[in-house]
């Protein structure tokens, strides 16, 4: 079997290609384990650490997903599963309209066009997100039956490939499943342009002992999955049966609302057990994130989700402890006084 994993280059979707490098499987078919032959992971370019860790049986492909050429290539190894994680992030999308408009539409047309040209009608996992919601009307808590009203340019794009993925599906193009994502954390490295970067930074700024600017109030809380659990939920949905989806291809993923005091709080917590001296959090309010943030819901019900088996977190303790294992180890020995 060959995997095509677009956005391998970023976090979640590097994340995936190792778990997937270790388990050297993937069930397709009820019961049916298949091995995995190789990998290959596009994005526009790869960090060192990107690369790291994998053998000649992954590949990286430096591409466009605007260029057709480009994606028409990703075909050339047969793939039978794709997941489809490539995307600009909503504030970079807001800044730019264009370029949001080209990568995370034009690209996922694409892409899908190139599949239906293939003939192989691969499983497709798509990533959306929580911002396809939003509106005046949007309850506080968003179901996978809440109607759609994005108020934001990334959030559009995400809806209308959620509708693509629905009927490339139902034409028998791919069989393919969306992944409304809530905001992931935590993610290492330097933040980027997303309106939730705040969820990571509040915690990774400050473990690395620098300061962390809070661009949001204490008192805001939102719905977030640890980065462990999305990689764990998004081959799973990989793995299920899409006739068990029906004709609307897109779940709600599990999360927890948490509140930005309480998270600080057990950080705090965490920190003090591991001797770990925290960089401060400053509060610096920013209108654009707040108002984005402002039309997120405040929780989701993901009924469909758990009917599949998938998991939210069990803690934000449990995932302050899962980034201090896997990223920041190192500093433990960095004891207070």
């Amino acid at each position: 079997m060959h995997v095509v994993i677009t956005g391998g280059g970023g976090f979640i979707g590097n994340r995936v290609a190792r778990e997937l490098f270790r388990r050297r499987q993937l069930a397709l078919a009820p019961g049916q384990a298949a091995h995995i032959d190789s990998i290959t992971l596009a994005d526009l370019s790869f960090s060192p650490q990107a690369r790291a860790g994998f053998d000649s049986t992954v590949s990286f492909v430096e591409a466009d997903l605007g260029d057709p050429a480009a994606v028409d290539a990703l075909f050339s190894r047969q793939p039978a599963a794709i997941f489809h994680l490539a995307a600009m992030v909503s504030g970079e999308g807001e800044r730019d309209f264009d370029g949001c408009l080209r990568i995370n539409l034009d690209g996922t047309r694409a892409l899908l066009e190139a599949a239906r040209r293939s003939g192989l009608k691969p499983r497709t996992v798509f990533a959306s997100s929580l911002a396809v919601f939003g509106g005046s009307a949007m309850p506080p808590v968003a179901t996978d039956a809440t109607r759609q009203v994005p108020q934001t340019t990334y959030g559009m794009t995400k809806a209308i490939g959620e509708l693509l993925i629905n009927e490339y599906s139902r034409k028998g193009f791919v069989d393919g499943r969306a992944a409304r994502l809530p905001t992931v954390f935590i993610r290492p490295g330097r933040p980027n342009a997303a309106a939730s970067s705040f969820a990571s930074g509040l915690f990774r700024e400050p473990l690395a002992g620098v300061e962390c600017l809070l661009p949001v109030p204490r008192s805001v809380a939102a719905p977030l999955l640890g980065y462990r659990r999305v990689v764990e939920n998004l081959i799973r949905l990989m793995e299920c049966d899409g006739e068990a989806l029906g004709d609307d291809r897109s779940v709600n993923f599990p999360s927890t609302r948490f509140l930005i005091s309480d998270m600080i709080q057990v950080l705090e917590k965490v920190a003090a057990r591991h001797g770990i001296a925290l960089g401060p959090i400053v509060d610096r309010p920013d209108p654009i994130v707040m108002r984005i943030v402002q039309g997120w819901p405040v929780g989701t019900e993901a009924t469909r989700a758990n009917g599949l088996g998938m998991v939210a977190d069990q803690s934000v303790e449990q995932v302050i402890e899962d980034y201090i294992e896997d990223f920041a180890s190192g500093r433990k020995a960095d004891v207070k006084g």
